[in-house]
This record gives structure tokens, C-alpha cells and sequence, in this order.
């Protein structure tokens, strides 16, 4: 029986490999051996092959069986979709600490797209946040070296590094066509994915969470209680610029306000019985306060589980930009020796059947931010200990930018309370 661990291949943290994803065991049957005349057909043609370069090629150290086979295993996988692919031993072992919420590196998330490397968000209150990596930068060089063909894992790999050493992204920030260095310190990344939480005097609450990692739940779930014991009429959940992470989180975050066994999220693979349904647990008391989500370009995979299912349901008002559009599934099968493949098996889609991938979230309030005012709003969202206007001016050279997104969500939710019966 081969194990089989499925998650959500959402976008991979440059951090340190922190692979955004959920990742619940089940096992599998083994493959079928029952007699398939192409496959065996294909077989003998590879098994000629690498013979007749074993016995053949000039450098007989470069055409020993096993670097041939797992170079060809490679090119497989990896020309199916960015995201599937032949995992040696070490990899394999590395994607358990890719779940980990702790791990090491300078805190960026990536897709591959078009053979680039794209920058999906700076993960927040990370150096690579702090040296002023954006979204939508495009790296091309790690330590001045181009990236030549470039794939998700390997890149990945280019870019881990210890706490306190250094590597130099050079960025193509594509909206100036401009190329920058970036020379960042390596660092332990300790991930706390709700931040920013205030209420207003209104009842009027808001709170950020920044990926979906192993204690976003409870985090959010404390977070809550503590805004309703203190009065909360009306909630603000900024997923702007969360690139996404495990889908578990993403499930207890919906719970708190799904009711018992109600659809969030499902899968569908190739067949139809491949369906697989994400229901919630409904452990939370009732909650009738309107919401608003904040969400944009950077609002990835297991933010967009979140943003759909609210969506689709009526739970929630989507504020801001359309969302990324991550929504594959792969599976991480193991081969038994210590090697492994991750393969795409399957799609997400919101409880109405809407695919994620490729298509994002459409926002029913649209207000765009500009790249340099997205800049400075997460700036002072990361230096909220900077309250008045003339420091922070001081300190970074620019007075403080109006969050338009927030305005409007917020400008949503009180028409919404305004709407409402007076309770008697």
C-alpha cells in the first residue's frame, strides 16, 4: 500500500520551502499490474534506451543507471505542470519540515508562471517584507546567478540557507521594468498568522491573518471571542496578500461560522467518484454579524477557499481586487524506498461549484490600491507601533496612505448595521 498525503499546492515560501498546503494521510491501492500493451511497449523503449547510453556514452560516470533514470523521472513530471514532480529521498524527507509553521529562509511565496518565478506576497513581518520585496516581482537571479529553466522546488532550494547567512534575489519588478537587488539575512521564521486585531468604539472589528499555518485556527478563534466578549457588531477579515497555506486552517477559520456538516470547499479529480467533499464541523455558537473580506492579487489557495465559501453562501462581502487563482491538488505518493512522486490529482471548488484555479475570486465591491500605496500600506500595517502621522513620516520619508480598501468594507458593513432592525 503506497501512502498517499494530499495537499494544497498553493505556492511555495522562498522562506524556507514552507509549502503552502494541507497535508491528510489516507492510503492507496496499489497500482494495477494487470497486462497495458502501450505502457509495456513504452517501457522496453526507455529500457533500451538507458542500456544503449549506459554502455555507450563517452563519460561513463554520468550514464550510471540510477542518475539516468531519476534525471528522466524528473523530466516527466516535471513537463505535466509546475507543480508535479519526482521527489529523490532528500526531497521527500524536506516536505515535512515545508509544513512545519517554523522554518528557515527570508519569507517569500512563488508560483511559476509563463517559466517565471513569480512573487505571489511577501510573507508578513519577514526580511523579505522588510527589504521591500512586492508582490508580482519577478526573481531572475539568486546570488547573481540567472535562473535557467526554472522550477518551483529548485528554486526553492537555491534560496534556503541557514539563520544569518546571506543571499542576494535580483528582481524584475515588471509594472517599471526595472531590475533590483535584494540582499537578504536568512532568518528562523516564526509564523503568527492574526495580526492587527483593533475594535472600534462602533463595535466595528478588524483583524489580518496572514497565511493559513498549523495554529491560524485557534489563533482566530481566540481572537474572536476576545472581539465579542468586547461588544463586536460587525467584523473586517483582511486576507490581502495571504498566500495561502494549509487547508485544515482554512477549515477551522470557516467553521467558526458554518453551521454542522455544511459544504466549504471540495475537490474533484479526473472521475467523478474522485469527488471529495470538506464539510464543517459547526463547533461555534450562532453568528449573524455581517462581514466583509479584503482580498487582492496576493490572496492565494487557502485564502481563496475562505473568500469562495463565504462568498458563495452570502456570509461574507469580497472587497478589493480579483484574488490569484491557486487552486490545484497534488498528491505526495510514497515510492516505497524513501523517494517520492507529488502529482496534480485534483481541482478545488467553492460550495457552488466554481473552480478556484486560474480563475480566482471575483470581489462584489472592486477599489484598486496602486503597487507603490500597497507598499507603504503594509509598511505601516508591520509598524502599527507608529501611531502618529509626523513619525512615521520621519522615520520612512512618507506620510501615512488611506487604506481605500478597508474604507470601503468598512463603509459596507455600517450601511449593512444601518439596514438592520432595532432589537426592541
Amino acid at each position: 500500500m503506497a501512502m498517499l498525503k494530499r495537499f494544497l499546492a498553493i505556492t511555495l515560501a522562498v522562506a524556507g520551502g514552507f509549502l503552502t498546503a494541507q497535508y491528510a494521510a489516507r492510503q492507496l491501492g496499489a497500482p494495477s499490474w494487470w497486462p497495458d500493451r502501450e505502457r509495456d511497449r513504452n517501457v522496453r523503449i526507455f529500457r533500451d534506451v538507458l542500456q544503449t547510453v549506459k554502455e555507450n556514452y563517452v563519460e561513463a560516470p554520468k550514464a550510471n543507471y540510477d542518475d539516468l533514470t531519476r534525471t528522466a523521472l524528473k523530466g516527466m513530471l516535471g513537463q505535466l505542470d509546475p507543480h508535479s514532480e519526482f521527489l529523490t529521498r532528500e526531497e521527500f524527507a524536506e516536505t515535512e519540515e515545508e509544513l512545519s509553521n517554523e522554518f528557515n529562509g527570508v519569507g517569500i511565496q512563488v508560483e511559476q508562471r509563463d517559466g517565471h518565478i513569480i512573487v505571489i506576497s511577501p510573507i508578513a513581518g519577514t526580511p523579505a517584507e522588510r527589504a521591500g520585496i512586492r508582490r508580482g516581482d519577478q526573481l531572475i537571479k539568486v546570488d547573481g546567478k540567472p535562473l535557467e529553466n526554472p522550477t518551483l522546488e529548485r528554486t526553492v532550494r537555491l534560496i534556503r540557507g541557514k539563520p544569518g547567512s546571506e543571499v542576494t534575489l535580483t528582481m524584475l519588478r515588471t509594472a517599471q521594468n526595472k531590475e533590483m537587488d535584494f540582499k537578504i539575512k536568512r532568518e528562523r521564521i516564526l509564523l503568527r498568522s492574526v495580526r492587527n486585531a483593533n475594535l472600534r468604539n462602533d463595535g466595528l472589528g478588524y483583524l489580518q491573518i496572514t497565511q493559513f499555518s498549523e495554529h491560524t485556527g485557534e489563533e482566530f478563534a481566540g481572537t474572536l471571542e476576545e472581539m465579542e466578549k468586547k461588544g463586536l457588531t460587525a467584523l473586517v477579515i483582511d486576507l490581502r496578500n495571504n498566500p495561502g497555506g494549509l487547508v485544515d486552517a482554512a477549515m477551522e477559520v470557516c467553521s467558526e461560522f458554518f453551521d454542522k456538516d455544511e459544504l466549504v470547499v471540495y475537490t474533484q479529480g479526473r472521475t467523478p467518484e474522485s469527488r471529495q467533499n470538506y464539510n464543517a464541523d459547526g463547533k461555534h455558537p450562532k453568528r449573524t454579524y455581517p462581514i466583509a473580506i479584503l482580498v487582492n492579487g496576493g490572496t492565494a489557495s487557502a485564502a481563496e477557499i475562505v473568500s469562495g465559501a463565504m462568498k458563495d453562501t452570502k456570509r461574507a462581502v469580497i472587497v478589493g481586487e480579483r484574488t490569484f487563482g491557486k487552486g490545484s491538488v497534488q498528491s505526495v505518493i510514497d515510492l516505497q524506498n524513501g523517494e517520492g512522486l507529488r502529482l496534480t490529482t485534483a481541482r478545488y471548488y467553492t460550495p457552488s461549484g466554481i473552480t478556484i484555479h486560474e480563475k480566482g475570486i471575483a470581489p462584489q465591491v472592486e477599489v484598486e490600491i496602486n503597487a507603490d500605496d500597497e507598499a507603504k500600506l503594509r509598511l505601516q500595517q508591520s509598524r502599527v507601533d507608529l501611531a502618529a502621522p509626523t513619525e512615521f513620516a520621519d522615520r520612512f520619508g512618507f506620510k501615512p496612505v488611506e487604506d481605500v480598501q478597508l474604507a470601503a468594507a468598512e463603509e459596507v458593513l455600517t450601511g449593512v448595521l444601518a439596514a438592520r432592525p432595532v432589537k426592541k
